[in-house]
Parts: structure tokens; C-alpha cells; sequence
């Protein structure tokens, strides 16, 4: 059974990479994921804060003028909180490189152009594999346009490939107007590959406290359903390569992304709940699945039911939405 792909220019042993997430910190566990059947690693995010300024700097900014206001102390980590500085990351892509064969795909995090996506180039220095771009950005600016918002994931894109020669992911939301578009326009400014979707964490009310508090909820199966759909449509619409994230806990969530045209399965929180090994039950499911249904390898599969590839293309789109509800029986 031949499970291996392609993904950014590298020759994977399997569709399985652990994404992004605090597992990574630790190269005991970044061994056990190789041991397990991952066949790279997305390492955790370092952000664009950590690197435009000391993180004494950082605190005096975000905490200036906060004594008025209590709930603006929760808008940012605090300095001791974040995971890591910037020479430490580097240290430990050094470290997990020695550690573990498996690709290593350094992380990372920021949401305007500017001066600390050249620390990109430090990335390769160190010896990672690739760059993960994370672009998180919550706009609040009633008058910036959706195209300004488009512009800056380009441009941020554009300052990181001219900062190094290794391969480029670009991680997304689902929120634009047009996403064949947007992708087309990361696409042809060269990302490597398009990750979808980051999932944005939402802040909640501590009614006791009377503070904003962040909160972390893991995915769920049915989260894939948004991927799914938008992996579909745009195989075979841009070069780049597609990653699938957010919602893949089971074999069975990964083999249908391979079909609709994933070149990799990313999995955090299905980790995160059953621990770095359940990879080796997810690999057996698909190996189970692959045999009962004859297919000799991965690549076989990929794409095999992407938009362009069914007979009924529609079932991506509008129609098939009028038949779910008109179906639905309570």
C-alpha cells in the first residue's frame, strides 16, 4: 500500500502532519508523532509581537492606560505566557531537526506587513523545512476595504517568499468575499500551498470576573464540512498544493478530504483529546479502507471527487444547498 504524497515540494511517507498546536514544544513528543506516523510537523506559532519588540516592550504597550480599564488587560498574552522568544524558537527548530527525519515546517503568526516577516530567512537559517504562514487578522477598521485586507495577506506573503527560498504555506480563514479569488491571488503571488481553515479563537464573558477571557474549543468532525467544500473548488483551479485542517479526528475524515483533493491531513485537536499515537489508528483506518475499496496508493485518490472531477459539480455549490433544506425531515 503506497501512502505517500506530495506536499510543498516534499516527499512525504504518509498524508498525515501533525499542525500547529503546544505539542509541539516538547521534542520528546515531536519524536513520538514521527514514531506514531507523522510525516512532517507543523511546529507551534511564533507571532509577529514576539519579534517587532522585547517582551518588556510588548507589556508596556498593551498594558499603558489599562488601570481604567480592567478588561483590556486580557486583550494580550501577558510576557511571561508566551511560549517562547525569538531565539529560542530558532533553537528549538535546530533541536527538532536533530531529533526526528520527518520535514520540520516552522510557524509563523502575524497580520500586517512589516519588518518582522524577514525573520522568515532566520526560519531556513535554523534549518526548517518550510514556513507555515499564519495570517490571523480581525479587522476593526470600519473604513478599510475588503480589497486593503486582501492586499495585506499578498503583501505579507510576498515579504516572506522574498525573504527565503524554502517552500510557503499560507494559512487562512474562511472570511472573504470571493475565496477562488483570494486564492488565486495568494496563488499567483507564490504560495506554495493554501492551509484551510484556521479556525479563530472567540473571546467569552466571565460573568463573575466581569473580564473577556479567551477560550480555546477544540474542533469536531463536522467542522471538516467547511474545508471539504472549499478543497473542492479549487482543485485544479490554482498550482498550489491543499491542506486540509480543522475538524479531521477520524481515518475516514481524512480519506474524504484525499478524494475532494487534499494533498495533506492536518490534525491537532483529535491529538490534543486521544494523544500523539491515536496516528497510528487513524493509518490503519485508512490502510483498512484503501484495501477494502482497491486502491494501491494516496495519489490514486487524491482529487478523485474534487468539484471538477464528479459528475454533478453543482453539489459543491448552491443547488445542492436548496436540496439539503428542502430534504430535511423533522
Amino acid at each position: 500500500m503506497d501512502l505517500t504524497t506530495t506536499y510543498l515540494g516534499l516527499n512525504l511517507k504518509s498524508p498525515l502532519v501533525v499542525s500547529a498546536s503546544p505539542l509541539s514544544e516538547d521534542l520528546n513528543n515531536i519524536r513520538k508523532m514521527e514514531d506514531a506516523g507523522a510525516s512532517a510537523v507543523v511546529l507551534y506559532s511564533l507571532f509577529e509581537e514576539q519579534i517587532i519588540g522585547e517582551q518588556k516592550e510588548l507589556d508596556f504597550h498593551t498594558t499603558a492606560g489599562t488601570h481604567s480599564f480592567a478588561e483590556a488587560l486580557t486583550y494580550f498574552p501577558e510576557p511571561g505566557e508566551y511560549r517562547a522568544g525569538p531565539e529560542k524558537y530558532l533553537e528549538h527548530i535546530r533541536k527538532a531537526k536533530e531529533a526526528v527525519k520527518i520535514p520540520i515546517i516552522a510557524s509563523l503568526n502575524g497580520s500586517k506587513p512589516g519588518s518582522w516577516t524577514k525573520f522568515a530567512k532566520d526560519f531556513q537559517q535554523a534549518g526548517a523545512d518550510a514556513i507555515e504562514l499564519n495570517i490571523y487578522n480581525i479587522p476593526t477598521d470600519s473604513n478599510q476595504s475588503g480589497e486593503e485586507i486582501e492586499n495585506s495577506y499578498v503583501d505579507i506573503l510576498k515579504e516572506v517568499k522574498a525573504a527565503v527560498t524554502i517552500p510557503v504555506a499560507v494559512k487562512l480563514s474562511p472570511y472573504f468575499t470571493n475565496m477562488v479569488n483570494m486564492a488565486k491571488k495568494l496563488d499567483d503571488a507564490g504560495a506554495n500551498s493554501l492551509v484551510l481553515f484556521n479556525r479563530f479563537y472567540q473571546p467569552d464573558v466571565d460573568l463573575e470576573e466581569l473580564v473577556i477571557r479567551p477560550q480555546v474549543q477544540l474542533s469536531h468532525s463536522p467542522n471538516s464540512k467547511l474545508p471539504m467544500r472549499w478543497i473542492a473548488i479549487l482543485k485544479g483551479r490554482i498550482k498550489a498544493d491543499l491542506a486540509a485542517t480543522s475538524g479531521i479526528h477520524t481515518g475516514y475524515d481524512a480519506i474524504k478530504m484525499l478524494m475532494i483533493g487534499a494533498n495533506v491531513t492536518m490534525f491537532c485537536s483529535a491529538l490534543l483529546q486521544n494523544g500523539i499515537y491515536y496516528l497510528t489508528d487513524i493509518e490503519k483506518e485508512i490502510v483498512e479502507w484503501m484495501n477494502e475499496h482497491e486502491y494501491k496508493s494516496v495519489k490514486q485518490m487524491i482529487g478523485s471527487m474534487s468539484q471538477k472531477n464528479i459528475p454533478d459539480p453543482s453539489a459543491f455549490e448552491r443547488a445542492q444547498y436548496m436540496k439539503a433544506i428542502v430534504k430535511y425531515k423533522f
